[in-house]
């Protein structure tokens, strides 16, 4: 059995009775029943994921996965594909939004190029993983953005990433992404998932100008056109349409699950790697959080088709997990009332009058 279905095998249901015990102590600390709003559906929803009654949190870490892709050569992109090779060396460096983030809260930082057209490998970067599937997808107007084995290997790889941060000790996991013109494979996935046209879909992605978001939606359009007897699996759409970085998020949603550990899903590409890993597994929604509604393209319409509610909405189209990683605090925040706040009891506080 490939190590994909092992791991699509092994993702339980929520544990509701974890669940239901957060609730009760949720309902025996020194507040009014339900005062922390959706605060307390965080901490309900954490416990039923990691089948854990205590509630308990770890450690946290942020998973960023950076490749190239060939529709970058249909001029979708606001910067030269150059840049991804340069924003690996600079999150690497510790001077990108992700890294500052990271350090800021105290993640665990891991850095993946799954595909950068510039091979960094033969002098590796420090704190660069290599699991480079190749140097970047083809053009998917040329034909499948990935071979078959490509795709199973990127999955494998988020899976891989996953259980090793998992063993490490982390109990939340964020996903991030970097690669020149991935907005646009993310857009053609998330069209081909939620039936929402193209033009309602695709956004600026790093700042296109008016006649660049007209050419990246008639690139979607053909996509998915060219690619239409491809999108029955999520398998063979991530194939077609997706990237290397793409997958790998989605395994490392499949891998969360599977070691009972929640991802927090950051943005717009984020989103599609989330839903075509929900394609793969029905029922996948319910181990993930999401952290933030982006402002990019049609990801609030992506959000609203699948019924997710986004933690916070601030306005970012960064990508690189930052959302994520702002998300991430709010749910350890909300984990830290449950475990920290006193109870009626313990504080001598007259409880609600019956």
């Amino acid at each position: 059995m490939s190590l994909l279905k092992q791991t699509i095998a092994a993702i339980l249901p929520l544990d509701n009775e974890a669940a239901w015990a957060a609730d009760a102590r949720l309902n025996s600390l020194t507040k009014p029943p339900g005062s922390l709003g959706h605060l307390e559906e965080l901490v309900r929803r954490y416990a039923a994921i990691r089948h854990d009654e205590s509630v308990k949190s770890g450690r946290g870490a942020i998973a960023v996965f950076v490749a190239d892709h060939g529709v970058a050569e249909e001029g979708v992109s606001a910067f030269p594909q150059a840049v991804t090779a340069e924003m690996l060396r600079n999150i690497a460096a510790g001077g990108a939004a992700i890294s500052v983030l990271a350090r800021r809260f105290g993640y665990s930082l891991k850095v993946v190029d799954v595909g950068v057209k510039v091979d960094t490998s033969a002098k590796p970067l420090s704190g660069v993983t290599y699991r480079r599937i190749g140097a970047g997808t083809r053009n998917l107007l040329d034909g499948p953005a990935m071979t078959p084995d490509q795709t199973s290997r990127a999955l494998e790889v988020g899976i891989e990433i996953a259980r090793e941060l998992s063993d490490s000790g982390a109990t939340l996991i964020g996903i991030g992404e970097m690669g020149i013109a991935n907005s646009t494979p993310a857009a053609a996935l998330l069209c081909a998932l939620t039936g929402i046209a193209p033009e309602s879909i695709v956004g600026r992605g790093t700042g296109l100008d008016d006649a660049g978001v007209r050419r990246k939606i008639e690139v979607v359009t053909r996509a998915l056109e060219i690619h239409r007897d491809a999108l029955a699996s999520g398998e063979s759409m991530l194939a077609a349409l997706g990237g290397f970085e793409i997958a790998a998020m989605a395994g490392v949603c499949l891998g969360g699950a599977a070691s009972k550990v929640p991802v927090v899903v950051d943005g717009f590409i984020a989103t599609a790697a989330a839903a075509v890993a929900a394609k793969i597994h029905r029922r996948l929604f319910d181990h993930l959080f999401f952290s933030h509604r982006s402002a990019e393209g049609g990801h609030a319409l992506a959000l609203e088709h699948f019924k997710l509610r986004p933690i916070l909405d601030l306005g970012l189209r960064l990508g690189e997990g930052t959302g994520a990683a702002l998300a991430m605090n709010v749910i350890e925040s909300a984990l830290d009332l449950l475990n920290n706040m006193a109870t009626f009891e313990s504080a001598e506080v007259s409880g609600k009058v019956r």
